[in-house]
């Protein structure tokens, strides 16, 4: 059974499981400091008629947390599909660690993960079930170490034996994490990771993961509706409105920028306002 599980990588389970692709021991990923974890060029993605995602070019630096911006239906969730490669770009290309993903896929998602408040761990198995599970399927060396070493991280080590169904959400989101950093990932997707956690737990959330861009130099694209998280935890911002990339800067500076009082005040101007009110400041 094993031998078999070992085969496929987490993402497709955890995010797609109609898309299986071969995986590669972690130990071989090995990155240049000065290469960003994503680069993002001229992606476009049409069906049929509807342009979902218009030209966005990207990328996202080791080290750095970049919020990726927008109303519901900017074209969020197509960009996080197309960086998984879950969705094959119309034209342009994605990168990670300077991989391309149409190109090489397995090797460019073993160098990723993902985590989000929509993809829970099957609820069915317990915490270090689930993460033996992924780290199987991952090829992880020194298994049980690398989990041992999560459960401590994640304040999970007592909870182990608990099914994660019967998690509290901040525990599920915990346990999440945990999973998403088995494989030491030189790229982060987090998509909206504290929606549904109280103020206590999403700011031991978003310390937990400043530590991580810091101190393991990971690159995090990190999509929110909540502009305070935000502003305190992304050193950059991307706007999308209708498939494009309106606005990008300094979530502190950018408000300033633009005659709005706050990243929240901005970024309903951007929801609301026509794409032409922004055409001169479009990177």
């Amino acid at each position: 059974m094993f031998a078999t599980v070992q085969k496929f990588t987490p993402l497709a389970i955890n995010f797609a499981p109609h898309c299986i692709i071969s995986t590669m021991p972690t130990a071989a990923l090995h990155s240049p400091a000065d290469r960003p974890a994503l680069r993002a060029a001229h992606l476009r993605k049409v069906y049929g008629g509807l342009t979902a995602l218009d030209d966005v070019s990207f990328t996202v630096n080791r080290g750095e947390i970049v919020g990726l911006l927008g109303p519901n239906g900017a074209g969020k969730t197509t960009t996080i599909n197309m960086v998984l490669g879950v969705l094959a770009a119309t034209t342009g290309s994605v990168e990670i660690d300077g991989i391309d993903i149409s190109r090489q896929r397995a090797r460019a998602l073993a160098r990723t993960n993902f985590a989000a408040v929509y993809a829970p761990l099957p609820g069915n198995l317990t915490v270090i079930e689930n993460l033996r599970f992924f780290a199987l399927l991952y090829g992880i060396e020194s298994l049980r170490g690398r989990v041992e070493e999560l459960l401590r991280q994640f304040d999970l080590a007592h909870l182990r034996h608990t099914k994660c169904g019967l998690l509290s959400s901040g525990e599920q989101t915990r346990a999440a994490l945990a999973k998403a950093l088995l494989n030491r990932p030189q790229l982060l997707l987090l998509d909206e990771p504290t929606a549904s956690l109280d103020p206590s737990a999403a700011q031991l959330i978003r310390a937990k993961i400043k530590a991580l861009a810091t101190e393991d130099q990971c690159g995090i694209l990190w999509t929110s509706h909540n502009m305070n998280e935000v502003e305190d935890v992304c050193d950059r911002v991307l706007f999308l409105s209708h498939g494009k990339v309106l606005l990008e800067g300094n979530p502190r500076a950018l408000p300033r920028e633009h005659g709005s009082a706050t990243l929240e005040d901005l970024f309903i101007r951007v929801a609301r306002e026509p794409l032409t009110a922004f055409a001169d400041v479009t990177p």
